[in-house]
């Protein structure tokens, strides 16, 4: 068994092309490229995963229940909550009471399906915080409830901030039941402030709102401190669901495991009453034992892996700022995903998209995919070696450089 890590080495390319992987094998079937067309010159950082192996002490721990060969029914026992409790309890200031608290689940837009299964009616509406994650929008919209935007505002500051007003007045004016908070918030990298979402708390206990809180993003905090909604006051505790897990923290997503927790022991009966009607029954095997490897032993390699995406973060400002007119990142407080604003260049979503795809062959999220707020802006996963996002910027300082 090794007792030190390994997996500190960043800066080398790992061809991960061939494994099965969606970021890298997936042109055709998402639509980027035809059936037979070449898409080997394309360079993708779209999608939310990482380049980095995660932690040796993870891949050790995998390595150990493939090698013992059985892969039968498992679940978790108390050695696994304290692993879990302590993990929170170190890097969040955030105490997770009791194991009740916590429903483990295959993913984190799995838990918030439920949710929005449990707590809404067919024709409900759902508030949201647009632009954000895509699938909030799926989730809602695949379950015939009517999705509700209080729209962020994108500042002079650059930064984006929250129209209270028009948070309450969506929330009385389309009778809003379930609000899915995204924090901290993807894609425009904003760590909301305690003050902030104690008004967003205040709004919601006012209205008889529950918050679904997903801060799959937790762990990369940049600037100022990430604040997990439930750790606000009891009474924000007791309206909220709190969605987390390993998988974003250390590159685990192909591995499936979350954990919700739920203090309001109504609402949790309520959830896992839903997440029981789809018949899902345990996380699997793999799921647990790279979760207890990672909230016991991962610190080592977490705390050299946000050093080292600070390094890029400090490197595409730097590089944006120099070379690329007219386009503007959005300050980056938390996730590995820039927000780049293309709006300067006064072309069309669809013109920019093109410029992306086909004279930086990129690979990159259009801002459209996150409502209509994101149109004209692109998301680019800075969680790669240095030298792929060099090059990925190189292309498209390369691209904006061929624009009259």
């Amino acid at each position: 068994m090794h007792s030190e890590e390994r997996n500190l080495d960043f800066d080398t390319v790992i061809d991960r092309r061939h494994t099965k992987s969606i970021k890298y094998d997936f042109f055709v079937e998402c639509g980027l490229v035809k059936p037979g067309e070449d898409s080997s010159g394309i360079l993708p950082l779209w999608i939310a995963d990482m380049d980095f192996r995660t932690s040796s002490f993870i891949q050790d721990a995998l390595v150990r229940s493939a090698e013992h060969g059985i892969f039968g029914y498992s679940d978790t026992q108390e050695d696994y909550f304290i692993i879990l409790r302590d993990f929170y309890r170190r890097r969040h200031n955030y105490e997770i009471e009791s194991p009740r608290w916590v429903l483990k689940t295959p993913g984190v837009m799995f838990a918030i399906g439920m949710a929005v299964k449990a707590f809404t009616n067919v024709d409900d509406a759902v508030l949201i915080q647009q632009p954000v994650y895509m699938h909030f929008v799926d989730v809602i919209e695949s379950n015939n409830r009517k999705v509700v935007s209080n729209d962020l505002v994108y500042g002079e500051d650059n930064r984006y901030h929250i129209d209270f007003e028009d948070f309450e007045k969506k929330i009385v004016e389309n009778n809003i039941k379930l609000f899915l908070l995204c924090s901290p918030h993807n894609p425009v990298c904003r760590v909301w402030t305690r003050e902030e979402l104690l008004r967003i708390g205040e709004i919601c206990l006012k209205h008889n709102v529950i918050v679904v809180s997903d801060e799959i993003h937790n762990d990369f905090v940049f600037e100022g401190t990430h604040t997990m909604f439930g750790s606000l006051s009891e009474e924000l505790a007791d309206i909220s669901i709190i969605v987390t897990a390993p998988t974003k923290t250390f590159n685990l997503a192909g591995i499936q495991i979350s954990h919700t927790f739920v203090k309001n022991p109504k609402l949790r009966r309520a959830l896992r009453n839903q997440i029981n009607a789809t018949g899902y029954g345990q996380v699997s095997i793999q799921g647990i034992v790279s979760a207890e490897a990672a909230y016991s032993k991962g610190d080592i390699w977490l705390d050299a892996l946000l050093k080292y995406i600070k390094g890029n973060i400090d490197y595409t400002e730097k590089f944006v700022r120099e070379n690329l007119k007219n386009v503007k990142l959005v300050p980056m407080e938390a996730t590995y995903l820039a927000w780049l604003d293309f709006n300067g260049l006064r072309l069309t979503t669809a013109q920019i998209d093109d410029l992306v795809l086909h004279k930086a062959h990129l690979w990159l999220n259009s801002g459209k995919k996150f409502g209509k707020p994101g149109a004209g802006f692109q998301r680019l996963n800075l969680a790669c070696p240095r030298s792929t996002l060099a090059e990925a910027l190189s292309r498209l300082k390369s691209a904006l450089d061929s624009v009259k």
